[in-house]
């Protein structure tokens, strides 16, 4: 992805950050300012989209000349040979994460550190805000096979492969996007459109058909009639083919739902399974767990968020030259200093509180922040997405069930420490009464 993809202000500060010299040391932290209504904790994810995304970044040779008709030739010499080379710490993606808690922090020199802000805030949000949406289908519908099918209504290509990518990481069982298969090794999941059944004369033919190229697949039954159309599905498997699931994707999936699995279990099709589909979300499948649906598929609501389709997330100063900075604006204040956040559980191992402090603190608990990154090159090779996705459904585990409920807002407690308190008035101090 080009360097180009930031605001132009990340170039207009780093050219007076140069004529400055202000390129000492600077910490950034990416944390999420509250959670939206409905939300009780949020899950991390984009890291490794963060990182590759750092590890590689450079400035091509039409990127630098687009640039010079904008800047002055010592900021194009300093872009020319660009390489982040800072440290990252960040929470393990899967890891459940709540408000004001950094999930990812910068150090590098501040041209650097302040350059690379809006991508990084850019996949953090994006991965994060639909994993979390994911969860709440997952932890509705745990044994149940949930597939993303939002490619053909995310907002742009890539927002299609990385909701593909957050949703397993989630917990979903795969996607139908191809190329998400291949990139990131989901797996993908399949059935046929209306447009196959249209195309022939008949819709026993286009069972048949289908049936023939792909032995053990779903067939669509609602182009027409929906329980006529299970009731071929039967005369096909006397037939002899094998047929692996029928896929609802209109009107009353209840209603149908009950009735197709009756005409199956009656001609003997007991283990073909039933998928239903359309416009489909969290609250939808929950209102469907009765019903003898075996699978669904999420599309539209999942990969826009439809309910809540953003986060009020920030990327921060937190400070410089080793001195602590806050920014005091109203409704937005931030947390100075170097952060950790020290995670306590009880005796079940449940989640109790978490404790946002220095991270020359010494409390009690799991910390959650991580080195990842050390002069700009990755600590660890890429995580395989499927243990990223086994990290996660462990960080399920240790909700109480409070915070599993989808139609209620439960407060974690999140406390802010003393020594980030003392070190918050000590920079108030600096800022409002600069010459003392």
């Amino acid at each position: 992805m080009s360097a180009l993809l930031a605001d132009l202000y990340e170039f207009t500060m780093l050219q007076s950050y140069l004529e400055q010299n202000m390129t000492k040391t600077a910490v950034f932290e990416f944390f999420v300012r509250k959670l939206p209504p409905n939300r009780n904790f949020l899950v991390a994810a984009g890291l490794e989209e963060v990182l590759d995304f750092l590890e590689n970044m450079t400035f091509l040779e039409e990127e630098l000349d687009y640039l010079s008709g904008i800047f002055p030739a010592f900021v194009i010499d300093y872009l020319q040979g660009f390489r982040f080379d800072g440290e990252v710490h960040a929470m393990a993606e899967g890891t459940i994460f709540f408000q004001n808690e950094p999930i990812l922090r910068i150090t590098a020199p501040l041209p650097q550190a302040q350059l690379v802000e809006s991508r990084i805030m850019n996949l953090l949000h994006f991965e994060t805000l639909i994993a979390s949406k994911a969860a709440r289908s997952v932890l509705t519908a745990p044994d149940r096979r949930l597939v993303d099918f939002g490619l053909r209504r995310a907002h742009g290509a890539e927002a299609g492969l990385l909701a593909a990518r957050a949703s397993y990481l989630a917990g979903f069982s795969g996607t139908a996007t191809v190329l998400a298969g291949m990139k990131f090794g989901i797996p993908i999941f399949g059935t046929m459109a209306h447009s196959f059944v249209e195309a022939h004369e008949d819709e026993m033919d286009a069972f048949r058909n289908f049936a023939r190229s792909h032995p053990g697949s779903t067939l669509l039954l609602d182009t027409f009639d929906t329980e006529l159309a299970a009731e071929k599905v039967v005369a096909l498997a006397r037939e002899g083919w094998k047929i692996g699931g029928v896929r609802l994707d209109s009107g009353d999936l209840a209603m149908h739902a009950g009735k197709v699995r009756s005409i199956l279990d009656a001609g003997g099709l007991r283990d073909t399974v039933i998928f239903a589909s359309g416009n489909l979300d969290e609250y939808a499948v929950n209102r469907l767990l009765d019903c003898p649906i075996d699978g669904f598929g999420i599309g539209t609501a999942l990969v826009t968020s439809e309910d809540h389709p953003m986060l009020d997330c920030a990327y921060k100063l937190q400070e410089y030259d080793g001195r602590p900075c806050r920014k005091r604006s109203e409704g937005k204040a931030t947390w100075p200093g170097t952060k950790q956040v020290f995670r306590l559980r009880d005796s079940r191992g449940k989640l109790e509180k978490d404790v946002i402090s220095l991270e020359c603190d010494d409390l009690e608990g799991e910390r959650l922040v991580g080195p990842v990154m050390h002069e700009g090159k990755r600590l660890h090779p890429r995580t395989p997405i499927a243990r990223l996705r086994e990290r996660t459904m462990q960080n399920y585990a240790s909700l109480p069930e409070s915070l599993r409920k989808i139609d209620a807002e439960n407060a974690h407690p999140v406390e802010i420490s003393q020594l980030i308190h003392d070190l918050s008035k000590r920079a108030d101090r600096r800022e409002i009464h600069p010459l003392s």
